[in-house]
C-alpha cells in the first residue's frame, strides 16, 4: 500500500481511470484515519473541506482549515493532514495529474501559466477561504465537476477538463502572487528522497547506513539532519509511518495480524502489538474490533 493508496483509502466516488486520472474521494478524520503521513507525489491536489476542522501542513508550514476551505497542492509539495486537537474533519480529496491540461504539442499556455504553476516558479496562494477573493468563481469550478460526477454523462470528461482550465484561469489571472515564498529547495529535496524511500521501503528493514547512503549523508549528519528537519528522530518517524499502514491494512484487508506485522516492516509479533497498543491505546486485534469490520485476527 503507498501514500496515495492510503490517502484514498476510504474511496465513497471515483471517476478516474488510466485514461482520464482524475479521482475524487470523499475521506473522514480521524473516523476513516487519524492522519495522513506527510508525503508527496507528482499529481495535483484540491482539498475540499466540508465539514468540521482539521491541520494541513505544506512544505512544513501547519494550517488550520475549516468547512468551506480549498487547499491547492502543487505537484512535489510535501503535504499532510491530521486532526486538529479532539476535531473531526470531513473533506472531499480530488487528485488529477498535470498531463490532464498539459498538451503535448508546446503552446504559451504551456509555458506561460500552466508549467510555471504546476512548478512553483510562478506563485498563487495555497488556501481559499469563503472571505477569500474570488472563493466563489474558484468553489463554483470544483462543484460543478462534483455534480456532473454524480451521472458521468457521455463527454463528462470534456467538462471536467473544461471547469479545471477556468479555475487554473482564475488562479492565473485573478490570485497571482507578486512575491515567491522563500524555500530550502534543496533541504526540500533531500526530504523529499527520503520520505519517498520510506514510503517505498517501509516494510522491508532499512538501517540509517542504507537511508543515509541514499542521500549522500553520513550517519551522523542524515540522523541530526532528520531531527531538525521533522522535529522527530527517523526511528520515530519510520514507526509511525509503519503503524499508520498497520492501521489502514487492519481495517482494509482480511489478512491476520501477524501478517499485517510482518508486511509493515516488523519482524516479532509480540512487540508489533505493544507498540501498536502504545500508540492506539488498544491491541490490533481490538483496533479491528471496535471498527465494526468483523475479519480473521
Amino acid at each position: 500500500m503507498n501514500i496515495l493508496e492510503y490517502e484514498n483509502y476510504q474511496e465513497k466516488k471515483s471517476h478516474g481511470n488510466p485514461l482520464f486520472p482524475y479521482n475524487t474521494y470523499l475521506c473522514s478524520i480521524p473516523f476513516d484515519f487519524t492522519q495522513v503521513p506527510l508525503h508527496w507525489h507528482d499529481e495535483l491536489e484540491l482539498i475540499y473541506i466540508k465539514k468540521g476542522t482539521g491541520t494541513i501542513t505544506v512544505d512544513f508550514t501547519s494550517h488550520i482549515v475549516s468547512a468551506g476551505t480549498i487547499a491547492l497542492i502543487l505537484p512535489g509539495q510535501l503535504h499532510s493532514i491530521e486532526q486538529h486537537e479532539q476535531d473531526t474533519m470531513e473533506y472531499e480529496n480530488i487528485i488529477f495529474h498535470p498531463s490532464m491540461l498539459i498538451s503535448k504539442k508546446t503552446d504559451t499556455s504551456n509555458t506561460d501559466l500552466l508549467t510555471p504553476l504546476f512548478s512553483g516558479t510562478f506563485s498563487v496562494p495555497l488556501l481559499y477561504t469563503p472571505e477569500s477573493s474570488h472563493y466563489a468563481e474558484i468553489a463554483a469550478c470544483v462543484d460543478a465537476n462534483d455534480e456532473i460526477s454524480r451521472t458521468n454523462p457521455v463527454g463528462y470528461q470534456l467538462f471536467i477538463k473544461s471547469q479545471l482550465f477556468m479555475l487554473f484561469f482564475i488562479l492565473t489571472n485573478k490570485c497571482a502572487i507578486n512575491e515567491r515564498p522563500k524555500k530550502d529547495y534543496k533541504s526540500l529535496e533531500k526530504l523529499k528522497l527520503i520520505l519517498k524511500y520510506i514510503e517505498n521501503h517501509y516494510m522491508d528493514k532499512i538501517t540509517i547506513e542504507e537511508i543515509a547512503n541514499e542521500v549522500g549523508l553520513s550517519q551522523s549528519h542524515f540522523m541530526k539532519y532528520f531531527k531538525n528537519t521533522m522535529g522527530t528522530s527517523f526511528i520515530d518517524y519510520l514507526n509511525e509511518y509503519r503503524l499508520t499502514m498497520a492501521s489502514r491494512l487492519l481495517l482494509s484487508s482480511d489478512s491476520s495480524i501477524l501478517a499485517i506485522a510482518s508486511e509493515v516492516g516488523y519482524e516479532n509479533l509480540s512487540y508489533f502489538n505493544r507498540t501498536f497498543k502504545k500508540r492506539f491505546a488498544m491491541t490490533p486485534r481490538e483496533y479491528r474490533k471496535n471498527s465494526g469490520v468483523t475479519k480473521e485476527s
